[in-house]
């Protein structure tokens, strides 16, 4: 998963994950980016600081991958409709470009570190410990808010 940081005509600024940056262009050029504050379609990439790597290597992380957290907000709770809205879409995008991996989220992000399965967007449930083994092995870990569908 990739994430840039992205701004509508009006010069609203909010982030959004994509599986690659091909995925991203395609959205972009069918208009099926929004902007979360307005609305509008008309959306670009911001300019982003360049990520800069941590520890002994200089090489940056060969990959990201998403986890659906245990606990997740739901409507009624404190969270403001537009950050629902926001997380709903976050959820469709991470449904859309990436693979669910169930409880085996951990086992398949092991292997596609090491070269034994092929570099994907992959998602789907951690235990904290599976988290910190994954953190330990150098895999790049990001819990995303996991939220109910919008209903139709």
């Amino acid at each position: 998963m990739i994430c840039y940081r992205l701004v509508c005509v009006h010069e609203h600024s909010f982030e959004g994950w994509y599986k690659d940056s091909a995925t991203f262009a395609r959205l972009q050029e069918n208009g099926l980016l929004s902007c979360p504050d307005c609305g509008t379609s008309d959306v670009k990439q911001a300019l982003m600081a360049p990520a800069i790597a941590k520890g002994r290597s200089a090489q940056a992380p060969t990959k990201e991958v998403a986890e659906a957290p245990q606990e997740t907000p739901t409507q009624g709770s404190n969270v403001p409709d537009k950050v629902m809205v926001a997380f709903q879409k976050m959820r469709q995008a991470v449904e859309q470009n990436c693979e669910n991996m169930g409880d085996r989220f951990a086992t398949e992000a092991v292997r596609i570190h090491h070269g034994e399965a092929p570099k994907r967007g992959i998602y789907g449930n951690a235990t904290e410990r599976e988290r910190t083994m994954l953190r330990e092995e150098g895999v790049d870990v990001v819990a995303v808010p996991w939220v109910k569908r919008p209903e139709s």
